[in-house]
């Protein structure tokens, strides 16, 4: 008889032959018996050697493709395939410390859906994309994300994201997780069951561009109006800092500088801290999520700042 897994670990990579042997790693040294986990790799339209290095990995059980169709139809796909009574979503990104499917598996003993801690692999640079999760902010990140499998099922699964600019689908995971809160889903944060995440090093335009995504953001609270209470600063913006670019801005137009006092400080930390270029970088970043914010706001009618 073929085994039956308590947990199946289901991997969306698309073009991640650099990290995903780092990710398989760390999955072949967890401190849960080995029989006891499945692991999924789903290939979603890779052109690099993505699927050649998870069907050669002996931690693998099953690689299953799909056709370039965004990380939560590939999680949805890794999740049909699975066996197991709970399914285990990280990314090929991430590195799971060892104790993380024990120490998730015990939580979800009380709970059937859990959320746990991502930190950066190291300190990144000023510029660098990486992923923190240290406590619930409601944005359910999949890199470190736990539930019973039929609760999943109930669920339908992960909804489609969304896909700024035509751009990389983002947002799934946010209507999943409040999909599941809104059913009565008994959801839970633990802090001892970690995933490492890589740290993504890139220059000034890169970090700049990358804000333009933020015009999804307002289609994200319309669909989910809990964020405005649950992660949004003021119920209206997206943070404290983008809540003081908008100020500085009127203020400048209103011939009233007092108004851009709040974003100087915003500056004078990132000087402090960082150094004369990348505050500057940062001040050209928070002009284009303004600008994207605003943009998102009327295609959307969802105001966002």
């Amino acid at each position: 008889m073929p085994r039956v897994p308590d947990v199946s670990v289901v991997i969306p990579a698309r073009d991640a032959a650099g990290t995903l042997p780092r990710t398989l790693e760390a999955l072949a040294v967890q401190t849960l018996a080995r029989e006891r986990v499945e692991v999924i790799v789903v290939d979603d339209g890779s052109t690099d050697a993505t699927r050649t290095l998870a069907k050669a990995s002996d931690v693998v059980d099953r690689v299953v493709a799909i056709g370039g169709l965004g990380p939560g139809a590939a999680r949805n796909a890794g999740a049909a395939a699975a066996r197991g009574a709970v399914l285990a979503f990280t990314d090929a990104d991430c590195f799971p410390e060892p104790a993380w499917l024990e120490r998730g598996l015990a939580a979800l003993e009380d709970d059937d859906l859990v959320q746990g801690v991502v930190h950066p692999e190291r300190d990144p640079g000023p510029f660098g994309r990486t992923v923190w999760v240290t406590a619930p902010g409601g944005l359910f990140e999949t890199a470190n994300l736990l539930v019973r499998r039929d609760v999943f099922a109930a669920l339908g699964g992960f909804p489609p994201g969304l896909r700024p600019g035509g751009g990389k689908e983002m947002g799934e995971d946010v209507l999943f997780g409040w999909a599941a809160r809104r059913s009565g889903v008994r959801i839970g944060f633990v802090q001892d069951a970690v995933v490492r995440h890589a740290v993504f090093e890139r220059g000034p335009l890169g970090f700049v561009a990358e804000r333009r995504r933020l015009s999804a953001f307002p289609a994200l609270a319309a669909a989910v109006p809990e964020l405005r209470s649950a992660l949004l600063w003021r119920r209206g913006f997206l943070s404290s800092r983008s809540a003081a670019f908008d100020a500085a801005v009127l203020g400048v137009i209103a011939r009233r500088p007092v108004a851009a006092l709040p974003y100087v400080g915003f500056v004078a930390r990132d000087l402090r801290r960082l150094g004369p270029v990348p505050a500057a970088v940062r001040v050209a970043a928070d002009g284009v999520g303004a600008a994207a914010l605003v943009v998102g706001s009327v295609r959307h009618r969802s105001l966002l700042l």
